[in-house]
């Protein structure tokens, strides 16, 4: 290292590389050149650098303080450093012996300073530029005279940070040696005092967990990314039900983060978590991965909703949940679906709700079926003693139910009822528990075909810029709504048109949308996307301005004659300023109606107190 370079590192205020603390010690003190009365003292203090990383250099040096009483001119002493312990990951050979610096002339009195070789520094007469140039820097400190004279320096006490790319974080302890000189050279007892440097570890490499970039997610399958909510059988298994993903991040805030390592602690309330080698209620387990680790979910016998709680040293995650029902069902509720069926296959005809006897959902497999034979001459089958001839519904976790498919058959009414038993020769046997049939309900298989088409708003009276629904819905010849059909020329050339300024939500409802002539109908009705069965609808918002909006279209050759004829719908948007002055208006009313109740008021009091005087 060169002198120019050696200034400009005391200069700087902050380089990246250590973390320490206060080193405290009771003064060592010594003969100095053997005279009587003379006496060194040592003090050192531990660096107070902030800096991170495998780097240690002046700018966050300890401080090695020396003060002594000289008798004699050519009194002296020296000071070496001795590597005493480093950090266990680390050797003595990769471990950097000490440079030292004079800190400052400022509180450096009664001496000169030279520098010598082999990691010493000496006070002497000669005051160099200079005091460190490389690794095996020393200083010699000479008293200036004869009389009796107190030497006092403080010195720089750092490792070298051009070198040392093998270097850890940790901590570094070093024994300094101060070596009293008589004018005689004859050395004095030598004092020692220890000096500590801490060198950090960089954010980029730490192993503790940060909130802000760890996660942990649960699931039906492994490296989930989001939670999603599941329903298990309760049945004791060593077969996983479901997966925790945990992913550890340090703080580095890279795009995926450092992977951190810290256990990861696990409880749950019903079933098991863990591995297949460490599960229980409550474990304690390894993070080793760069990735993510997925922790499984057991059943174990115990129906109902667990609380899972995951937390490491560092993070606690929210909590999740995790619903095991029991092996058969307490109550089936059905309802219809779909109001019209079509002759062939209807995914989602009746809905059932399953509970267990916890009131738990119940997400087994469940069978719907016709009530007899007359009803499965329509849809559905019957349910044979030993075949399987009803059919399985699915279970739908979002909207936490089950969906039964029916066949129709041909037009006219139905009997349907639901079971956790395929067959009745299994239901006998009654294996996973007794059988339980839900509610009978009737289902409609609709053959009629679309002879008139109706347009309609959803409301009546719109404020400005609202988002409306406009249907279009085929009848059939008694005005009922028909299942389920696409109608290839439902409208005439052009679909729906209105001189209003609507807007159009979503890239399948745009102006275009409007002029479709093909019509497909809805089988079942949502609360959430607005549709109706037995309708199309189209999303879009009304005019900012008040007035009246009227669309219109004329059916065409997917109607007979008497249907191809024009309809409208109509609607109201709320002018704002009219409704505006309609509020100032009642309000003035109201204020002129308490003002002569006042009055009215007023007029009674004083009557009375005209009473009461007389």
């Amino acid at each position: 290292m060169s002198t120019t370079t050696n200034f400009k590192r005391i200069a700087l205020v902050a380089v990246a590389a250590l973390g320490m603390g206060l080193l405290s010690s009771a003064p060592s003190q010594a003969a100095f050149s053997g005279a009587a009365g003379s006496q060194l003292t040592l003090a050192v203090t531990a660096g107070t650098g902030t800096l991170e990383g495998t780097r240690s250099d002046s700018t966050t040096a300890g401080v090695v303080t020396v003060t002594g009483l000289s008798l004699a001119s050519n009194d002296s002493y020296t000071i070496t450093s001795s590597k005493k312990s480093w950090p266990a990951l680390t050797t003595g050979a990769l471990t950097p012996n000490l440079l030292f610096m004079l800190k400052d002339t400022a509180t450096s009195t009664g001496a000169s300073f030279a520098r010598l070789t082999d990691n010493m520094l000496q006070v002497d007469t000669t005051i160099p530029a200079n005091l460190t140039t490389d690794s095996s820097t020393s200083i010699n400190a000479v008293a200036p005279n004869s009389n009796p004279t107190y030497v006092n320096a403080s010195f720089f006490a750092y490792q070298e940070s051009a070198t040392g790319t093998d270097r850890i974080a940790g901590t570094y302890v070093y024994t300094i040696v101060v070596t009293p000189m008589g004018q005689a050279a004859t050395p004095g007892t030598p004092q020692t005092i220890d000096l500590t440097i801490t060198i950090a570890a960089l954010t980029s490499s730490s192993l503790v967990a940060n909130a802000s970039f760890s996660s942990a997610f649960i699931g039906t399958s492994t490296g989930n990314e989001s939670d999603a909510a599941f329903s298990r059988l309760a049945t004791a298994s060593d077969t996983p039900r479901g997966y925790i993903t945990v992913k550890l991040r340090n703080s580095s805030g890279a795009t995926d983060g450092i992977a951190a390592r810290e256990s990861v602690t696990i409880t749950t309330t019903i079933g098991q978590v863990g591995t297949s080698t460490n599960r229980g209620r409550s474990v304690v387990l390894k993070y080793d991965s760069d990735s993510v680790e997925n922790y499984n979910i057991y059943s174990d016998g115990t129906a109902g909703t667990g609380t899972i709680t995951i937390s490491t040293p560092s993070v606690t995650f929210s909590t999740k949940s995790v619903t095991f029902y029991a092996v058969a069902p307490a109550t089936l509720v059905a309802s219809v679906a779909t109001p019209n069926l079509r002759v062939g296959s209807n995914s989602d005809s009746v809905r059932v709700t399953a509970k267990d006897a916890n009131g738990v959902s119940w997400a087994g497999t469940l069978y719907i079926y016709a009530s007899a034979a007359a009803d499965a001459a329509i849809a559905g089958a019957v349910r044979a003693t030993a075949a399987a001839d009803a059919l399985a519904c699915t279970w739908d976790a979002i909207d936490d139910r089950h969906e039964c498919p029916l066949t129709g058959a041909t037009g006219g009414t139905a009997k349907m009822k639901v079971t956790n038993y395929a067959t009745a020769a299994l239901a006998t046997a009654a294996a996973s528990g007794a059988e339980v049939t839900s509610n009978e309900v009737s289902v409609v298989v609709n053959t009629a075909t679309a002879a008139t088409v109706k347009l309609e708003f959803d409301k009546a009276t719109y404020a400005p810029g609202e988002r409306a629904r406009i249907y279009v819905t085929p009848l059939d010849s008694t005005g009922k709504p028909l299942a389920v059909t696409t109608n290839a020329n439902l409208l005439a050339a052009g679909g729906i048109s209105t001189a209003q300024a609507l807007t159009f939500a979503g890239s399948t409802t745009t102006a275009e949308s409007l002029t479709a002539v093909s019509i497909t109908t809805k089988a079942n009705s949502s609360s959430t996307s607005g549709a109706r069965a037995g309708s199309m609808e189209y999303t879009v918002y009304m005019p900012v301005s008040g007035g009246t909006v009227t669309i219109s279209a004329t059916g065409d050759t997917s109607l007979p004659l008497a249907g191809r004829v024009a309809v409208t719908a109509s609607a109201t948007v709320t002018d704002s300023g009219a409704a505006a002055l309609a509020a100032v208006n009642a309000l003035a009313t109201t204020v002129a109606s308490l003002k002569t109740l006042i009055t009215t008021l007023t007029n009674l009091v004083l009557k009375i107190q005209k009473k009461v005087k007389a």
